[in-house]
């Protein structure tokens, strides 16, 4: 049984800090790298690690997490020998030419409309700056502040206190720390965690073997698909960055696992993926409502919100549709132990182009049986770790319009890019052939703002004797920045601060 390192593995990828309502993301510059380096040399140990403290009277009320950009390494000193050890998919970042197209992000979500992540200095495709000239970028690094006040996890104002006074305290000490702070986004959780469109968020979440975490077996994946220097779900060692050339106190560096004799700099680290999303959760609500209209034209409140729920493949409270076809249970539900084959193989209850069959289509996937659907699902998950931001809005049929810009600052956990975000946001989210769908993108972030001539963009919902077709869906997100950052452990920060 794999046992983690979690003293070495910052806290963020493990526990997710759900009883820590508010956060602060502040994206930062280096501005004088030794500066950085002394900083870092005697910080490292503020980090919160994943160790699960038992004892409440000793939690500590505020966490501190930190990931880096690869620009942001190299600024700090990583050489570009160790630099290239890294995948070309964080080497090149979000917004090259080739992965603006994997990822969908065209028209009013293309990267040169977005307000922060846009750089592409270190792409072989350009060396430019294409956002805004009156932004200070690139982003080196980012910090993840965390508040809890430790009383009731219903009071997010006191959450915020906390967290607003830590940041602070290392805001006052960030010039002569050799940092200057370009932006920042504060994320927010609801108390029962529904996002902006009124869904209850981040139950199907992947088991990380070794976490001390429990739940359903099936939900258990190798510890390798999320952190280096563990076997993944293929049995081998995912590929890590390794130092190929002699730099800094190595000694502070596990040796790499694959056997190759190197020291391993990504050990107990990971990838972190960010995505700014502002969801227009006007435009989602009055489509559903526009489809779901009784034949005078009055409003049905229950069609519309079982639309939805056929849409996100849950009911706004948490419920699988799989497990409740006809209406929501009601109460807040995290149900996530079944599988599609079992309970819903033609998709007649749970569409098969669903956001959520198709994100996770758990023991369904295309024409093969249970366990090799199981092993291909697991080789494709991702650990979310999503906040709010803007004003707290939970979306439903009768309340369509929050005040002010609402979103998701989407982040997720996984040690192959390629083969873990992309692949779902391009194969499983964006490709429109699901089973036998041939017009059907994801229905949230697959949808294009402007698709080609002639080119339809349906909601199929499986029914007999004939299936129904839900036409023209709107896109209803809009990226507003983002990008690839390196997530390291403990160890790692500590070499990072001598090289």
């Amino acid at each position: 049984m794999t046992k983690l390192e979690l003293e070495d593995i910052q806290g963020y990828i493990i526990r997710g800090y759900a009883h820590m309502m508010y956060s602060r993301f502040v994206y930062l510059q280096i501005t004088d790298a030794a500066a950085a380096k002394n900083w870092l040399s005697k910080s490292w140990g503020e980090m919160t690690t994943a160790v699960h403290i038992h004892d409440k009277s000793k939690i500590s009320d505020k966490h501190l997490n930190i990931a880096f950009t690869h620009k942001g390494l190299s600024v700090l000193g990583l050489n570009e020998e160790n630099l290239n050890a890294f995948s070309r998919e964080f080497r090149q970042g979000m917004v090259s030419r080739h992965r603006s197209r994997l990822l969908g992000d065209a028209d009013s979500s293309a990267p040169e409309k977005w307000n922060w992540g846009n750089y592409s200095g270190d792409s072989d495709e350009t060396d430019d700056f294409i956002e805004p000239k009156d932004r200070n970028f690139p982003i080196h690094l980012c910090l993840m502040v965390f508040g809890n006040h430790k009383e009731s996890v219903d009071d997010i104002k006191k959450d915020k206190i906390v967290c607003l006074k830590y940041y602070e305290e290392l805001k006052a000490k960030f010039a002569e720390n050799g940092l200057e702070e370009l932006f920042s986004i504060d994320g927010q959780t609801q108390p029962d965690n529904k996002e902006h469109f009124g869904f209850r968020d981040g139950i199907s979440q992947p088991i990380i073997e070794g976490s001390g975490r429990r739940g359903p077996q099936d939900d258990v994946v190798k510890a390798g698909e999320f952190l280096f220097g563990y076997e993944n779900e293929f049995g081998v060692y995912p590929d890590t960055p390794l130092i190929v050339k002699d730099q800094g106190n190595q000694n502070l560096l596990a040796p790499d696992a694959g056997g190759s004799g190197l020291k391993d700099l990504g050990r107990n680290g990971s990838f972190l993926v960010m995505r700014q999303l502002e969801q227009d959760v006007h435009k989602f609500w009055t489509f559903l409502n526009e489809k779901t209209n009784n034949p005078d034209g009055s409003p049905n409140e229950k069609e519309s919100l079982k639309l939805g729920a056929k849409i996100m493949g849950r009911w706004q409270s948490g419920a699988p549709i799989t497990l409740f076809p006809e209406k929501d249970p009601g109460v807040i539900s995290d149900i996530n132990d079944f599988g599609y084959s079992k309970f819903d193989p033609d998709g007649l209850k749970c569409p098969f182009g669903s956001h959520l069959r198709r994100s996770n289509p758990r023991d369904s996937v295309d024409d093969h049986g249970i366990k090799e659907s199981y092993k291909l699902s697991k080789q494709h998950r991702i650990i979310r770790r999503a906040r709010l931001y803007g004003q707290i809005f939970a979306g439903s049929p009768t309340n369509t319009t929050p005040e002010g810009e609402v979103g998701l600052l989407f982040a997720c956990f996984n040690a192959d890019i390629s083969r873990q975000f992309e692949f779902l946001q391009y194969t499983w989210g964006k490709l429109p052939k699901v089973k036998e769908l041939y017009n059907d993108p994801d229905p949230i972030i697959g949808v294009k703002e402007k698709p080609d001539a002639g080119e339809e963009q349906n909601f199929t919902i499986q029914d007999l004797p004939v299936n129904r077709t839900i036409h023209d869906l709107p896109r209803v997100i809009k990226v507003k920045g983002g990008a690839y950052f390196f997530f390291p452990s403990i160890s790692t920060l500590r070499f990072l601060a001598t090289v």
